[in-house]
């Protein structure tokens, strides 16, 4: 039931992240509530299909965004497999893991990103990319880290509750 979830509610947050969330921005950074997401749901102690739904997160935000083909699905496998190793490591403080996921998860697909573009011949300066976009999206990241996580938190316990013990 889970994984049929996840197409209706990945395409709502790429309808909305595309129209709404990506006119917040912090210099030329945005959040990415698709990664926080796909990070929050990785991070939930019962899920099983987190790459599932990280391969339709990047499907879909494929479909919106002008990256070159498999860009975002790439990033979104790589962010998603560091969620899931930090699961099994720091389960004792799941929001910590959630944060450093967060961290990590936005430099690995801004900076996936910026490595293809800066290879396709598109003038993009480190420095500038850094300080203006890299940064200012992982801060943004960051204050949508928890409520991402609380709702995904939320989700994950409705599908799979917690079995009574006698």
């Amino acid at each position: 039931m889970a994984t049929l979830l996840a197409f209706p509610l990945l395409a709502i947050l790429v309808v909305f992240q595309s129209a709404i969330v990506s006119q917040v921005n912090l210099l030329h950074g945005s959040a990415d509530l698709i990664l926080l997401v796909l990070l929050a749901w990785a991070l939930q102690p019962k899920v099983n299909n987190a790459i599932v739904w990280a391969v339709m997160g990047g499907l879909l935000l494929n479909i919106v965004t002008a990256l070159p083909i498999g860009i975002p699905l790439i990033g979104y496998l790589l962010a998603t497999g560091i969620a899931l190793s930090l699961r099994n490591r720091v389960w004792q403080v799941p929001f910590l893991a959630m944060l450093v996921a967060t961290i990590l998860g936005t430099l690995i697909t801004l900076g996936f990103s910026w490595s293809v573009l800066t290879l396709s011949g598109i003038s993009l300066p480190l420095s500038i990319s850094f300080f203006q976009v890299l940064l200012p999206s992982t801060l943004l990241n960051l204050l949508f880290a928890l409520p991402a996580y609380v709702v995904m938190s939320d989700l994950a316990s409705w599908l799979f509750p917690r079995e009574l013990e006698i």
